[in-house]
């Protein structure tokens, strides 16, 4: 069903499809998800997604996480905001399937698409933000190599309260695994 594009030990990364904007929608209007990713404010209608999806299909980094072993969608991981002059790029990644948190997906996820954003596309940093409550999501970039370059102050209001986000990045000379395993050379 999926593409196996860059592929891991327990998981895949695949080009996104349009037949998963339900999935996708679904996860969008969970709180369990968005609060963590500081977008509960926004509404996601199927119809949206579908368009999201149709508009971003080409993107050179977004893709869907899939598990090898069942071929289950669980989430997504891009590289956005790719700035080919200065070799940057910006990391986005949620695991929407509740079920399938905290299993080392998401730090497997990181790692393909970091080796992928410096081995492949010529990247030199590669940053992301997140809201300083996410403690699982910081230790998981701490894990994968990602350190604090900045924070902005009460910037991101969810559930009635004011949060930091945590600016973080990471340069090719940091990282050195290889975590492609369909890799040709």
């Amino acid at each position: 069903m999926y593409y196996k594009k860059l592929i891991g030990e327990n998981i895949y990364l695949a080009p996104r499809m349009l037949e998963d904007a339900e999935k996708f929608a679904e996860w969008f209007n969970d709180f369990k998800t968005t609060d963590y990713i500081g977008r509960s404010s926004k509404i996601m209608t199927l119809e949206k997604e579908k368009e999201y999806i149709a508009n971003h299909m080409d993107d050179e980094a977004s893709l869907n996480i899939v598990t090898l072993n069942e071929d289950k969608l669980i989430g997504t991981i891009g590289l956005e905001h790719l700035d080919h002059v200065n070799m940057t790029a910006t990391l986005g990644i949620f695991i929407g399937d509740e079920k399938e948190r905290e299993k080392g997906y998401g730090t497997e996820a990181i790692n393909l698409i970091l080796d992928y954003g410096f081995n492949y596309l010529n990247l030199n940093n590669i940053k992301l933000d997140v809201v300083e409550f996410n403690k699982r999501a910081i230790a998981c970039y701490k894990k994968c190599g990602f350190k604090e370059a900045g924070r902005r102050r009460k910037c991101k209001y969810i559930d009635g309260k004011y949060y930091d986000k945590l600016m973080m990045d990471i340069l090719r000379e940091e990282f050195t695994g290889k975590y492609i395993l369909n890799r040709n050379i």
